[in-house]
């Protein structure tokens, strides 16, 4: 830098004497009121500020500049003697400028446990530290069903990091989702779920199959077809054509079966409320799917449809097959109805043919997946609760109670 040339306002404040006040003890109404009036009478500026309570003991950190000339022996023993009479601790750190800057590469690590272990959060956080990140800061998102918590990372590449947790999340049993951070966070983004075991406990092939008295033979197909052990689109013709003959009346009496996976409705209603689309792709049928999208009010439905043939099922099924490959093109698709980059999508699923749709979405959830989907999927929840995956989106529990107590 040139004589000429005045310095930024980065690199004056970073000569620029603080301090960094740090009180401590039991919660209570009135400490971060009572602290800042303190400092008051010393006319500083307030640079930075954070505040924790946790079990009802207060962290509360001020980094405030310096005093005039003379003026911080007399600071440091007014805070002291205010800190004493509230009963709480004070600790007083000279230094100069802010905090130090954050790293580049950004990211927010969610972690979910069931429960959330110390040697599993040490494991994270090791692994963290060894892929070259720095954890700025950790939160809890949720107490229950699971519990859910929050790293605030940089210093590491999001896509090294992602690839490094996926690791060492599977070792320890716990689950690991990494995100960019940005501003692309907050905006409006898109989710595509699959059915079958993920939006509903339910395979819907083999509730049909119930009703002809072939269960056990479809349910055979479907395991070995979600196992990727055989082509989907040939399975779903053999299971499809054990269902020929039955009434369609039978129709009703499936959807009426359907059992919603828990958390379902909460995690639809609290999507909706934030102005997401949601949608669904299903290697099922619209018979169904068609029905979940009137009752939660989807935006989006696609599966394979039974023919249906003077009042019976044929054992077959009209128009293109919604297979593994065809799930990824539906979210592209959906993605480009609803205005949303790709980047912007969240994908769940559990099966083998969820896993191209997965890979192309933003953020791809492998929901108490198969072996051979957790193991390709950099993202998996294995609790049985589908509403844990606002936590991936850095939503806590409490807003979403606090938004459902709201609207009753």
């Amino acid at each position: 830098m040139s004589p000429s040339q005045p310095p930024n306002a980065t690199e004056a404040a970073a000569d620029v004497p603080t301090l960094l006040v740090k009180i401590f003890g039991r919660d209570r109404p009135g400490i971060t009121a009572g602290l800042f009036d303190t400092l008051a009478a010393y006319s500083l500026d307030v640079v930075d500020i954070e505040q924790v309570v946790t079990r009802g003991r207060m962290v509360l950190c001020a980094l405030v500049t310096q005093p005039a000339a003379g003026l911080e022996g007399d600071l440091r023993a007014t805070v002291h003697g205010w800190a004493e009479s509230m009963k709480m601790e004070a600790e007083i750190i000279s230094g100069t400028g802010d905090n130090r800057p954050r790293g580049v590469g950004r990211s927010h690590v969610t972690v979910l446990g069931h429960p959330l272990t110390s040697r599993s959060t040490a494991g994270i956080a090791a692994r963290i530290t060894a892929s070259g990140g720095n954890i700025d800061r950790i939160f809890r998102l949720a107490k229950y069903p699971v519990t859910a918590v929050e790293f605030a990372v940089s210093g590491t590449e999001t896509e090294a990091l992602r690839t490094a947790l996926a690791v060492e999340a599977a070792a320890l049993g716990v689950d690991v989702a990494v995100v960019a951070a940005g501003l692309h966070r907050r905006a409006q983004r898109l989710v595509v779920m699959d059915v079958d075991s993920t939006l509903i406990q339910d395979e819907v092939i083999e509730l049909f199959a119930a009703h002809a008295g072939c269960e056990d033979k479809v349910a055979e197909v479907t395991e070995a077809a979600m196992r990727g052990e055989l082509d989907f689109e040939q399975s779903l013709h053999a299971r499809v054509a054990l269902l020929a003959g039955l009434d369609v009346s039978v129709v009703e009496k499936v959807r009426s079966e359907v059992r919603l996976t828990p958390g379902a409705r909460t995690l639809i209603r609290t999507l909706k409320r934030l102005g997401y689309q949601v949608g669904v792709v299903s290697g099922g049928f619209t018979q169904v799917t068609d029905d979940l999208r009137d009752r939660l009010g989807l935006d989006f439905a696609q599966a394979n449809t039974l023919e249906v043939r003077d009042g019976k099922l044929t054992g077959r099924v009209v128009g293109e097959v919604v297979d593994r490959a065809g799930k990824a093109r539906l979210l592209r698709r959906f993605a480009a109805e609803a205005g949303v980059p790709l980047a912007q999508t969240v994908a769940i699923g559990d099966g083998a043919n969820d896993l191209d749709m997965l890979n192309a979405a933003g953020l791809g959830v492998a929901f108490n997946a198969k072996p051979v989907v957790r193991e390709a999927a950099y993202t998996a929840v294995n609790v049985p609760f589908l509403d844990t995956v606002l936590y991936l989106l850095g939503i806590t529990r409490e807003e979403v109670e606090t938004a459902d107590a709201d609207e009753g």
